[in-house]
């Protein structure tokens, strides 16, 4: 005998069916589109590195701007620091991982963003970085 039924949407994220992906949309010559796709209404996290030689205090003030603009774009996405100059950005949704990255990687401040294994330069690179 099954215990309660539990909605769908209340299993843990492994546990529910994986989302029907709908082949229509993959342009073959983005492979980024596939795994927009892929992980869409999976939980993913990017890393964000800070540029220049920020302490641990000034990481937390930058990306907490941040995460206030992205949250301002009805994004949610919760953050953590790891390091004196880096943050771990989770998201619930990582169908929308590209588009923050790209937020990210346009602010002055960021060095780069490093997402699902590629690092992406961003505008405060180093110029041999970039």
């Amino acid at each position: 005998q099954k215990d309660d039924d539990i909605e769908e949407g209340d299993l843990p994220e492994h546990k529910r069916p994986p989302a029907p992906i709908d082949f229509s949309k993959i342009d073959p010559g983005k492979p980024e589109s596939i795994l927009k796709l892929t992980k869409k209404g999976k939980t993913l996290m990017m890393f964000v590195t800070v540029s220049g030689n920020p302490t641990e205090k000034e990481t937390e003030e930058i990306t907490s701007l941040w995460q206030g603009s992205l949250f301002n774009a009805n994004y949610d996405v919760q953050r953590f620091i790891v390091g004196s100059n880096r943050a771990i950005f989770m998201l619930r949704d990582g169908g929308y991982a590209w588009e923050i990255k790209d937020f990210l990687i346009n602010q002055e401040r960021c060095a780069d963003v490093t997402l699902e294994g590629q690092v992406y330069p961003g505008k405060g690179a180093e110029e041999s970085e970039k």
